[in-house]
């Protein structure tokens, strides 16, 4: 393609990848492919990803949603009921390395972009199909959104207090993990190509993604035979780990071994609940968390959480305030993180895997609908292969 763009640079520079996914979990996955140096086209509707019209918020008119996952991508708008547009989204297939699509499963058979037909044509794809519950019979009839899954899965019934509702995460956090799992089965399966020169189809589904993202909480029941239920901020297995008052609101306190509780009943001013019978061990402090909350909320009501940070930080002991997001951006940027990066006037976050050889980039901002539609067109219709 002869669109002039900074150099790419990447451990995946040179890779295609056809990105017919929408919304969260497969363009996630898409944008860290391309932070890593792919080259993603993303194919839409003429009507365009569904998170452009998911406002407010929104930076100069455009879903701030969709600029959150749709960086580092050209996009092309095609009707797959058009011959002339099926042609082109067939022949984006046929030459590239990773096609990434969260249709419902099956629904790409008819245009022949499924895998099969794909990968006659293009034996080195490597496809990658995310959906909500799977492909077999009864998982690829059911519509899969994360609040549906947050909700099957179990995850609301550990969410919010003991004794309330249930509540769903903050974001679309299996959205997210199922477009990291589809990100690493894209790499892996990358990798087996090299060995064996062949591609394949790679399938994610959110409530797997789910079950197995629960960890500890889905290890409780299928190992232990026990049903976890809501504890509001208490961790079950750890004590302290969670918000603890301090004389003008919480502070979040995680002492996770027995050397951090005894630097923490020393910077309290306490260390005699080091050796507390009572205390002296994680599993009696989680089964007499009762006794000892109260004990250490004294203490932590005669200064500041902000007093109580730096104390306790500098202790050893692992805490921190409890920010809204504006203050979670900010603390990142006073630690040096620096976790936004601007594309052309787009503010966004930057991708968070650092390379000492290969860094992330950062090209395109998140495109128009069809912004590079004229000129995938016409490389489509061409026998160049790179774009």
């Amino acid at each position: 393609m002869s669109e002039a763009v900074p150099e790419v640079t990447g451990p995946l520079a040179g890779l295609l990848v056809a990105d017919f996914s929408r919304i969260l979990a497969g363009p996630y996955a898409t944008m860290l492919l391309a932070d890593l140096g792919a080259e993603v086209v993303k194919v839409e509707a003429p009507g365009g990803d569904d998170t452009r019209s998911w406002q407010p918020p929104v930076r100069d008119g455009i879903s701030t949603y969709y600029l959150a996952v749709n960086r580092n991508k050209r996009s092309i708008a095609l009707d797959l009921k058009d011959p002339e547009d099926l042609a082109a989204a067939q022949e984006l297939a046929r030459r590239a390395d990773v096609l990434l699509e969260n249709f419902k499963p099956g629904g790409l058979a008819r245009f022949g972009l499924d895998y099969d037909a794909v990968a006659a044509s293009n034996p080195r794809v490597i496809y990658a199909s995310i959906s909500g519950f799977g492909s077999g019979p009864k998982g690829a009839a059911l519509p899969g959104y994360d609040l549906i899954v947050q909700a099957i899965s179990g995850l609301m019934s550990l969410t919010g207090d003991p004794d309330g509702e249930p509540f769903r995460a903050g974001i679309s956090v299996f959205d997210v993990m199922a477009g990291l799992h589809a990100t690493i089965g894209v790499l892996s399966a990358l990798n087996a190509r090299h060995e064996t020169g062949r591609g394949q189809h790679v399938e994610v589904n959110l409530l797997s993604s789910a079950l197995s993202g629960l960890v500890n909480q889905s290890s409780a029941y299928v190992a232990g035979g026990v049903v976890p239920l809501r504890m509001g901020n208490s961790h079950p297995s750890l004590f302290p780990y969670e918000p603890l008052p301090c004389s003008d609101g919480d502070l979040i306190i995680t002492a996770g071994n027995n050397g951090q509780f005894r630097r923490l009943t020393e910077v309290l001013g306490v260390p005699e609940l080091a050796d507390d019978p009572r205390f002296d061990q994680n599993e009696k402090r989680t089964a007499n968390r009762e006794e000892l909350r109260p004990l250490l909320v004294e203490r932590l009501r005669t200064k500041t959480r902000m007093e109580w940070f730096r104390d306790i930080i500098a202790a050893g002991v692992p805490c921190g305030p409890i920010n809204t997001v504006d203050g979670g951006v900010a603390f990142a940027e006073d630690i040096g993180l620096d976790p936004v990066v601007t594309i052309g006037s787009i503010p966004t976050v930057r991708n968070p895997i650092t390379f000492s050889e290969t860094p992330a980039g950062y090209r395109l901002p998140p495109p128009s609908l069809d912004e590079h539609g004229a000129e995938l067109r016409r490389w489509l219709t061409n026998e160049e292969r790179s774009a």
